[in-house]
């Protein structure tokens, strides 16, 4: 009987193990093609394909053998990472069939991310794919899921809303902008400090076509510096409250143990805006921007635990939008275990025909050569003939073993049909028994 494969994934991530046991295990890029090469020389590994990134490290096989490959799985992480498997043996998980293939759907379509939807993850798993199929890892079977994997990913994208929602704090502060002035564009911005999440913040207004960036920093040459960077114009401290009257989105970051803007540094300030909006973002902790601010009509101060309050309202978005993802990676894992299940009777279907095959060429042989006289005309017709009786003879029970619904009853039926043509007998010649 043919020998049948099995998908399986054995891995840990985020939910399984803490940073220091992941960062212990990942591979480098370096790493990849040493692990793919040596595992390619395992009889248990017909197919594998790496991933690892700062939140998994996972192995996906087509296997012919599930217990032997689990365990040499775990004792090629420890030896190659020399730890030993108590370290990181219980933070494994090991999915096969179904489970597997839904997993590599889930992680493809960033349902099984740290941060849900993140775009990130579908690159790194192209990534991983293209070092597999360099180094010939990949076979029918992981190529099927991981193309079927990238289709279920993209599908998650169009179709659901798991990567409209900010998720970070400084593209929140963006969203947030967006939704006070419409649009970005040629809207002036103003940095105090230079916290990284503030920069970040500037860097996805600068996307957004947001500009003249101005920097104000304690430090001037490091104003200059960040302002450089983001092709804008560095300005002293003491020029801050001149350039709120000019400027429409503010954003905080600095290391001030006290607000660096006060209510009263906003007299004349609206006037001379001629009460345009102005926009205040405080990431600083403690605060740079006084609360009262915000009493002040047409200024709009958030801070970190609003960004964090808007944060939290998208997250729960995503996953409400996630359910439809995973509704979309349920239907398309049943119809990748019908493609799966078909290729146990491929082996079988092939088998008959090239036993039916054999048959007919012995058969023309002898014909042939009783037929001394036959023009090659003659010949071909017989050979036309012969070939069509035996696709007409094959096509019905090709069609029934394909076609055969119930997996239990489909195993039954194979091995009916390998034991009625001796598909896998001593006695398997292309003899004919007269």
């Amino acid at each position: 009987m043919v020998e049948k494969r099995e998908i399986v994934i054995i891995g840990l991530n985020h939910n399984t193990a803490p940073v220091e046991v992941r960062e212990r295990l990942a591979f480098s890029t370096e790493d990849n093609p040493k692990v793919l090469q040596a595992m390619r020389r395992e009889p248990w590994a017909d197919e594998i394909v790496l991933f690892s990134t700062c939140n998994r490290v996972e192995f996906l096989l087509a296997t012919k053998d599930m217990p032997k490959a689990v365990g040499a799985v775990k004792d090629f992480l420890a030896d190659f990472k020399k730890t030993p498997r108590s370290a990181f043996e219980q933070a494994l998980y090991v999915y096969n069939g179904d489970e597997a293939v839904r997993h590599m759907f889930r992680v493809a379509s960033s349902l099984d991310s740290m941060v849900v939807g993140e775009a990130q993850i579908l690159g790194q798993i192209k990534e991983s794919y293209r070092e597999a199929c360099n180094h010939r890892t990949c076979g029918v079977v992981l190529n099927r899921l991981m193309h079927r994997s990238f289709c279920v990913a993209k599908r998650v994208r169009t179709e659901t809303g798991i990567g409209d929602h900010a998720v970070s704090i400084s593209y929140a502060a963006v969203e947030l902008g967006r939704k006070i002035f419409g649009e970005l564009e040629g809207k002036a911005v103003l940095l105090v400090g230079a916290g990284e999440m503030a920069e970040l913040a500037v860097e996805h207004l600068v996307t957004n076509r947001a500009g003249p960036i101005f920097v104000a920093n304690r430090t001037f040459e490091r104003g200059l510096e960040i302002a450089e960077g983001f092709k804008g114009t560095a300005i002293r401290f003491e020029e801050i409250p001149e350039y709120l009257k000019q400027v429409d989105i503010v954003i905080s970051s600095t290391g001030a143990p006290n607000y660096i803007l006060r209510h009263g540094d906003f007299k004349g300030v609206m006037r001379a805006r001629k009460n345009r909006p102005l926009f205040l973002i405080d990431i600083a902790v403690p605060r740079d921007i006084d609360p009262e601010i915000n009493r002040i009509t047409n200024v709009y101060v958030y801070d970190i635990d609003d960004l964090q309050s808007a944060i939290q309202e998208n997250i729960n978005e995503r996953q409400r939008e996630a359910l439809k993802g995973e509704r979309i990676a349920d239907m398309a894992v049943v119809q990748f275990r019908r493609w799966f299940e078909s290729l146990d009777v491929v082996p079988t279907i092939i088998s008959l025909r090239e036993k039916v095959e054999a048959i007919r060429q012995a058969e023309l042989k002898k014909t042939f050569a009783s037929l001394a006289s036959a023009s090659e005309e003659e010949r071909a017709a017989i050979d036309r003939m012969t070939e069509a009786l035996v696709k007409k003879i094959l096509h019905d029970p090709t069609l029934f073993l394909k076609q055969s619904e119930q997996k239990d009853k489909k195993s039954l039926y194979v091995d009916i049909a390998r034991r009625l043509f001796n598909l896998d007998g001593a006695n398997n010649r292309e003899t004919n028994n007269e």
